[in-house]
């Protein structure tokens, strides 16, 4: 069965859903029926450390054991919380992080979901979403880029006005789920028993 590791920010950490076990990125899984890695990190970024100083994304896949795990696909979350970082510097940690997906896992497919943008579209979080999606296809022009920022994702949202409600989450999950059948990436016949791993 194939797997798929799934790493980022507080949107994968299921930061404002009921439960964490509602994510957007633990749905995705399901709705795969793949067996997956999911290890979201609030506040992590390309370049941000985030909770505990456990970032950035790049330490999160060191953790992922992608040799060992071998995934087909690999997605990445984050960029939220570098809009502060100088997109110069965003773009080379972007390179660098799918550089070091490839070399683990060479044979897997990789995607990146850059921004999501909250109450208040500020011009650095465009900047940040660019320096994102021009890291990513530096890297790999192959890459899958969703982009919430630039499509103008539009789903329920928590309290806060930045991370989704469980039916926000349940809303990110087919829209991913939709944009990765386009690039031929299917879910397994319904009725497998996927194992799934979330930290």
């Amino acid at each position: 069965m194939p797997v798929v590791a799934i790493v980022g920010a507080s949107i994968t950490a299921g930061v404002g859903a009921a439960d964490p076990a509602g994510s957007c990125a633990v749905l995705l899984a399901r709705r795969l029926h793949w067996n997956a890695f999911v290890y979201g990190l609030p506040g992590a970024g390309y370049v941000h450390p985030g909770l505990g100083r456990k970032g950035p994304v790049a330490a999160e896949i060191a953790r992922a054991h992608l040799r060992a795990l071998r995934p087909a696909l690999v997605i990445v979350q984050a960029g939220h919380d570098d809009m502060r970082v100088p997109p110069d510097l965003e773009r080379q940690r972007v390179e660098q992080t799918v550089a070091t997906i490839k070399a683990q896992a060479p044979r897997a497919r990789i995607a990146l979901i850059t921004v999501f943008a909250g109450r208040t579209r500020l011009p650095a979080l465009y900047r940040t979403d660019q320096a994102i999606v021009a890291g990513g296809r530096a890297a790999d022009p192959e890459v899958i880029i969703m982009d919430p920022l630039a499509s103008g994702w539009r789903f329920p949202h928590a309290p806060d006005g930045l991370h989704p409600s469980s039916r926000g989450d349940t809303w990110i999950a087919g829209t991913v789920a939709g944009i990765l059948r386009q690039h031929g990436v299917l879910p397994a016949p319904a009725g497998h028993r996927a194992a799934l791993i979330v930290r």
